[in-house]
């Protein structure tokens, strides 16, 4: 059993190397992607333009054995585009249920803020309840199925924000910053290699679906401590008190804590997590799930400050 799992852990680190070499300068969204799909959580993705965010998922999807699509959310999208139709069969004119691309193993829900609230609802219930209703049937959504949600901070014009509610959908939010130096360098040349169309490396063995269910098996075995169990619980009830905000994270960023921190511990080789673990994913898991006061907002505090005033506040064990 130890040997599989070292074999298990090996390819895992294969495909995030391989990933690493065809997304430069964003070692913390890829390792973020890794860890959404292991735990079997949903990403949401806030960078400006050309960061690789599209690119990084594209990627992904060629690493793991599954199908992939990709939605461009536009203004005049319908909630059916994603989840799917009826269709009428002209032979005997019955309706039939078209499915939809939501679901696909892997979907990337691209400037996720530009569809209407209806749409952003269609696709958020299907990530909580790996369902599609229509009518009086259900549908389930595959076993494996990763939503990666990007959104565009900087053009604000014709966007539907996402409600903090449905925010808490998701396991992780992550801020994709600009590359520095020696990563633009290296873009550069990668972009400039594509384009004259040498061999690039390969992709490793696609991860099959039962490498990725046996990953989150190991994860979900990985031991947590009383005492690191402690530190998890106060950071989220910290967050409840604090003046700075009107809301604290609900009992899912608990959950999605415990998980991640489990995720971090696996990846790293170990099998028990510490309160550093917790403390490396705290803001990717929390951010997205505080709703600073106005107080807060007029002052220029936003999420990120109160969760390091946070982190700084509650002692590790």
């Amino acid at each position: 059993m130890e040997a599989v799992h070292d074999l298990l852990h090996d390819r895992v680190h294969a495909a995030i190397a391989w990933l690493e070499s065809r997304i430069v300068g964003q070692h913390a969204l890829i390792r973020r992607l890794v860890m959404a799909l292991l735990c079997d959580g949903h990403l949401l993705v806030e960078g400006a333009p050309g960061l690789a965010k599209t690119r990084a998922i594209r990627e992904l999807a060629r690493t793991v054995e599954g199908s992939f699509h990709r939605i461009q959310f536009t203004p005049d999208l319908l909630p059916s585009d994603v989840t799917g139709t009826e269709v009428i069969n002209a032979d005997d004119g019955t309706f039939t249920f078209r499915k939809g691309p939501v679901f696909h193993n892997l979907l990337l829900a691209d400037e996720v803020n530009r569809a209407p609230a209806k749409v952003q609802a269609a696709l958020l219930e299907a990530m909580a309840e790996r369902q599609v209703s229509y009518g009086r049937e259900t549908f389930p959504l595959p076993e494996l199925f990763l939503v990666m949600a990007t959104q565009n901070p900087i053009e604000q014009e014709g966007t539907y924000p996402l409600p903090e509610a449905q925010l808490d959908r998701f396991l992780l939010h992550v801020t994709v910053g600009y590359p520095d130096t020696a990563s633009e360098r290296e873009i550069l040349h990668l972009a400039r290699s594509e384009q004259l169309g040498p061999e690039l490396p390969p992709p490793p063995t696609p991860l099959s679906q039962q490498d990725v269910a046996a990953a989150r098996r190991a994860i979900g075995d990985v031991f947590v401590a009383p005492a690191v169990e402690g530190y998890i619980v106060a950071l989220v009830e910290a967050t409840r008190r604090d003046p700075l905000l009107d809301y604290g994270a609900s009992p899912r960023g608990t959950i999605a804590l415990d998980r991640c921190a489990r995720a971090v511990a696996w990846l790293d080789g170990r099998d028990f997590a510490t309160p550093g673990d917790v403390a490396a994913v705290a803001p990717d898991v929390l951010r997205h799930r505080l709703i600073t006061t106005f107080d807060a907002q007029a002052r220029g505090v936003d999420a990120d400050a109160v969760l390091s005033g946070v982190l700084e506040a509650v002692p590790a064990p």
